[in-house]
């Protein structure tokens, strides 16, 4: 049987395959830590699952509108007003399964073959395929550790050809953690404006932030920038709800219209008993983030110091999400009996098999030079996983 000819341009996500590899190890009998989880190690909140479980009990579990069920529109609605100062109706919001199938609809209305669109890199591993996937063609733009990996006004200006439709922005990013400043963002918006772009704004860890940080997005920059962007976000990482699949984009009607018809042939609804217990996280309690985001710090804290005090590598400290996004090229060209490490993909897998801790190598990321820590592990993971880093480093001439 043939296979559509465009797979050909699509590997499988990066991270869930490492994932699944140090899965199958840990069946295998074989103590691995990983570092490569992309989803907080934090349970659910009691009353959101409460909601999931309350939705079973009253039979909530027949199909719902095609875009969400009124109550949660209302609630993200409620959201970007009360966290953003974004005003939103009914018709500009789409619930679908998830952040990641979000994008994919975005894509899948508002690009096609000849168009361009601009990311930055180091980016989130499946935004080039959601862009090829579309028929379009991702543009990398390189960003630079020194600025701590966010594009500049300059770098976007230099990427804008008259093909380019859109430029995805993510922040607080995966996988450097950076964070842009209003400011920042404003350099950026310039070009937005004088080119004419769509920005689409990447917005899932957007609580996750740190050191008194204030997160901004495009949108927050006027309302000509507001209807030029369309966020993209969702429950999985704010409240430990990544298996319940709710994404959800706020952006003009008419694409609004255009995701709710492609999602309407595809998935249809998202679950009905997950959009339940959306509306309980959006709408409930919040303090259980406090403790999350002070567990994540002194994690933070702690890798970013231990991985400085490395010979052959650097880390800046990164303002937002759980990740770090360490330097590791001064161990390239390094040896240990048959290992050669010619890159970070050589490396990730060195520290695999020979210290049994899963990292992502910053070539799926477009950055060879770094690999990818998650800090959404316990404290005693990270400090047992980074003796064994360690060790395995030292052991590389």
């Amino acid at each position: 049987m043939e296979i559509a000819k465009r797979m050909s341009q699509i590997k499988p996500s990066a991270t869930l395959t490492l994932n699944a590899k140090a899965a199958a190890m840990r069946q295998a009998g074989k103590d691995v830590l990983s570092f490569a989880a992309g989803e907080p190690d934090f349970d659910t909140p009691e009353h959101i699952k409460a909601a999931g479980i309350k939705a079973i009990e009253e039979n909530f579990t027949r199909y719902t509108d095609v875009g969400g069920i009124p109550e949660l529109k209302e609630a993200i609605m409620a959201k970007f007003q009360r966290d953003n100062g974004l005003t939103y109706s009914p018709d500009q919001i789409v619930v679908s399964c998830g952040g990641k199938h979000t994008l994919y609809n975005l894509a899948q209305v508002l690009w096609g073959e000849g168009d361009q669109v601009i990311i930055p890199a180091p980016y989130w591993v499946s935004y080039p395929p959601i862009v090829l996937l579309s028929g379009a063609e991702p543009v990398m733009v390189s960003t630079q550790e020194a600025n701590q990996f966010k594009m500049t006004p300059e770098d976007l200006r230099q990427a804008v050809t008259p093909r380019t439709k859109a430029v995805i922005i993510n922040s607080p990013s995966n996988p450097t953690g950076s964070v842009y400043t209003r400011q920042e963002m404003e350099g950026l918006a310039e070009v937005v404006l004088k080119h004419d772009l769509t920005v689409i704004s990447d917005d899932i860890y957007e609580k996750i932030i740190y050191d008194g940080l204030e997160f901004c997005n495009m949108a927050n920059l006027g309302p000509e920038l507001q209807a030029r962007t369309i966020i993209a976000h969702g429950v999985a990482k704010t409240y430990a709800m990544t298996g319940w699949r709710i994404g959800y984009m706020a952006g003009p009607k008419e694409v609004a219209a255009a995701v709710t018809k492609v999602q309407s042939q595809s998935t249809s609804n998202p679950c009905s008993i997950a959009q339940k217990a959306a509306w309980a996280a959006l709408t409930g309690g919040h303090d259980f983030l406090a403790e999350m985001l002070t567990a994540f710090d002194q994690r933070r804290s702690y890798l970013v110091e231990t991985l400085n005090g490395l010979e052959g590598a650097s880390c800046f400290k990164p303002g937002g999400s759980f990740y770090v996004f360490p330097t590791f090229a001064g161990y390239y060209g390094r040896r240990a009996g048959e290992w050669v490490i010619g890159g970070s993909a050589d490396l990730a897998e060195y520290l695999l098999e020979e210290a049994q801790t899963a990292l992502v190598p910053g070539v799926e990321f477009g950055e060879d030079a770094c690999l990818r820590l998650s800090y959404a592990t316990s404290f005693e993971n990270i400090r047992q996983g980074m003796d064994r880093i360690i060790g395995a480093l030292a052991r590389l001439t």
